[in-house]
This record gives structure tokens, C-alpha cells and sequence, in this order.
């Protein structure tokens, strides 16, 4: 969309925050995001507006549904959605981002963490790679404890090297997605789905930007051990058939093994290698019967594979309109240079970030589970 003097009209963003425990601190977070509601410039002088923010009620403890009534009674440009029970995270965000409509979705969290004025950095790394969804990449230790940061390293390597072609090293819940793939994720992911992972089947391209993490509160986390555990294992879950691959590799190569060690055992046989009654032939139709039964259970999990990825709903092709009809290629569609940036904004988002406004409302932990966070 170009505006009729021929520059490029502004990027337009959704922001959507999943709520669980966000009583104290979410009422702060949408005063941050009210000032991008004014048309203001990225760090590359980009032009970029929020046109909404949509807030999902994850039926949390702690009365934030009250403030998000509160919100979006005082701000037309604040949307609420309702959950009918506590979903989790991955799903609260999925609900929020059917929601949407800008040509950009942002997604962050309620607890202050995440600081708004970054957006511009997420947008410029986009347009400047050409890439469909940019993670917030921490340029600062994370703002966790010792075994949290080394369970979270840990987690995503393992994911990353059973997911092929899944990022999860970068995987965090400061993102920016193309409007069109997000809504389209948001309408094709099964059940316990991992976001980033369903993300990850139909981006074309993924990148990081560096982006300051605030400080936590002093707020207990939302997730305990078990929590955490229920979260890594569904990250393991979605990340791909390959555990079943393993098993139809070992069935093929128990079928090629089987006999080849029959021969051998029927040539020691014949050579007297070895004088114990019916072991020859035991051991040849062990060999015989292991095959046989890894090759069959070989077969099983490729149905099964093919059936996990059905029900987690990964779709086959996604189609979508050409690039430089869209959002990454208005620059080249209105033939200006992108000018300097003057906003005294581009300055907020390209500077650390102060530390969040909650000195009446300390910030609770991230919900973000180690797998799932930077």
C-alpha cells in the first residue's frame, strides 16, 4: 500500500499479548505500546504505526480480566479475547493472533519484559533480510536463574537437532511474523502444538535482532518443574517424526543384517566353530523373526508419522500473495530511498531500554518455558 504522493504508506502492526498474570503489570505494558500508536520511524526510518493491540484473557488468578475490561474501555484500539479456561501460552497467542489484522503481528508478554520500543529493530531486521518473522534475540544474559538458562540452552539443542529445519535456538517470545503467515499458522496448527515449530514449517525465511531483556520481578514464575517438563516435552513432540524415522531405519537395516548373520552363523556352523546343539538354528530364526518384526514396525511408524503430522496440522503448501505485493516489498514498490530517521522515537527503539515501569507494579517472571525463551 503506497500513499497517493507515491511514498510508502506505514507499516501497520498488531501486538498481541497472551494474559495470565498480568494484573499488575499489564495496564504499564499498553501504556508503552499507546505511544507507537502515534506514526512514528524504526532506527532505519522506516514509517510504522500499531493499530491495535489484542489482549487474550488466559483465565489466570489474579484478576486480569478486570484490567483488561479497564483497557479496552479506555482505548478503542484495545481488543480483548476471551478464553473459555486457562489454555496456556502457545495457545492464548494463536487465539490472539486469529484475531488480528495488521500486516505485521507482534507477540510479547504481559509482564514488561519485552520492551515495545524494539519493535522498530524487529521491523527494520525484517525488511532488511526480507524475512517472514524476526526473533528478539537477547543481547544481555538472560534475566534467569543459573539452571533455568542452562536447561533452556540444553532443550533447544536437543530440538534443534531433531527438528530439521526448526530454529529453536532462536526460538523467543518477542516475534515478529508476516501478517498473512501468522494468521494462516494460527488457522492450520493441531492441538498442543509448539508455536515456533509451526511457524517454522512455512517461513521462508527466520532471523534474529538484538533487543535488551528487562529484568525480571520478584513475582515466582507461572511454571513450576512439572509445568516446565510438560512444556519441553511438547516442544519435543512437535518438533518432527524423526524418533519414528529411527525406528524404520533400524527396521530396514535389521531386514539387510538378518541374513548376512544367518550366513555367517551357517558357515560357523559348517566349520565347527562352535559345537552346541540348535544354536545355529535358534540364532537363525531369532535373526529371522527380529527382522521381521522391526521391518513391520518400521512400516507402522511411517503411518504414524504421517498421521502425527496430519494431527498437528502441517499442511502440505501454503499459498500466499507475491512478496512485492506485500508489506517486505513496498520499498521497492515506491521507488524512495528510505529517509533518516528523525522520530524521537527511532531513538527509544534503538536505545537500551530503561528498566520497566513498574515501581507500584513489580514485574512478574516470564511465562515462557526454558525451551521457549532466548
Amino acid at each position: 500500500m503506497e500513499t497517493p504522493t507515491g511514498a510508502a504508506a506505514p507499516h501497520r502492526v498488531s501486538v498481541v499479548v497472551p494474559v495470565y498474570q498480568g494484573a499488575r503489570t499489564l495496564a504499564d505494558v499498553v501504556g508503552e505500546i499507546a505511544v507507537l500508536r502515534e506514526q512514528g520511524r524504526t532506527p532505519g526510518g522506516r514509517l510504522f504505526v500499531v493499530d491495535e493491540v489484542v489482549l487474550v484473557d488466559d483465565c489466570g488468578p489474579d484478576g486480569s480480566d478486570t484490567v483488561i475490561r479497564d483497557l479496552a474501555a479506555r482505548h478503542p484500539w484495545v481488543r480483548p479475547v476471551w478464553l473459555s479456561r486457562n489454555f496456556g501460552q502457545h495457545a492464548a497467542t494463536l487465539a490472539g493472533i486469529s484475531a488480528s489484522g495488521g500486516e505485521w503481528v507482534v507477540t510479547m508478554d504481559e509482564d514488561g519484559q519485552h520492551d515495545p520500543g524494539a519493535i522498530g529493530v524487529l521491523l527494520d531486521r525484517a525488511l532488511d533480510a526480507q524475512a517472514d518473522v524476526v526473533y528478539a534475540r537477547p543481547s544481555n544474559p538472560p534475566p534467569h536463574g543459573f539452571r533455568r538458562n542452562l536447561a533452556s540452552r540444553g532443550a533447544k539443542w536437543f530440538v534443534t537437532k531433531m527438528a530439521r529445519g526448526a530454529p529453536a535456538a532462536d526460538f523467543n517470545s518477542f516475534r515478529l511474523v508476516l501478517g498473512e503467515v501468522a494468521r494462516s499458522v494460527a488457522a492450520y496448527a493441531g492441538p498442543g502444538i509448539y508455536l515456533d515449530v509451526a511457524i517454522s514449517w512455512v517461513a521462508r525465511r527466520v532471523t534474529t535482532a538484538p533487543v535488551r531483556m528487562r529484568d525480571e520481578g520478584d513475582r515466582p514464575s507461572g511454571y513450576d518443574l512439572r509445568r516446565l517438563l510438560s512444556h519441553f516435552w511438547r516442544l519435543v513432540l512437535s518438533s518432527g517424526t524423526t524418533p519414528l524415522r529411527w525406528v524404520s531405519v533400524t527396521g530396514i537395516g535389521a531386514v539387510v543384517l538378518a541374513p548376512l548373520i544367518a550366513v555367517v552363523l551357517v558357515a560357523g556352523k559348517a566349520a565347527r566353530w562352535w559345537q552346541a546343539p540348535g544354536w545355529t538354528s535358534t540364532m537363525v530364526l531369532l535373526m529371522a523373526a527380529t527382522g521381521a518384526i522391526l521391518f513391520a514396525l518400521g512400516v507402522i511408524a511411517e503411518y504414524v508419522g504421517m498421521s502425527v503430522n496430519m494431527a498437528m496440522g502441517k499442511p502440505l503448501y501454503l499459498p500466499v500473495r507475491d512478496r512485492m505485493d506485500g508489506p517486505l516489498g513496498r520499498e521497492t514498490r515506491s521507488g524512495a530511498d528510505v529517509p533518516a530517521a528523525t522520530d524521537p522515537r527511532a531513538a527509544v527503539a534503538s536505545a537500551p531500554p530503561s528498566a520497566p515501569p513498574t515501581a507500584h507494579h513489580p514485574a512478574p517472571e516470564t511465562r515462557d518455558a526454558p525451551a521457549g525463551t532466548g
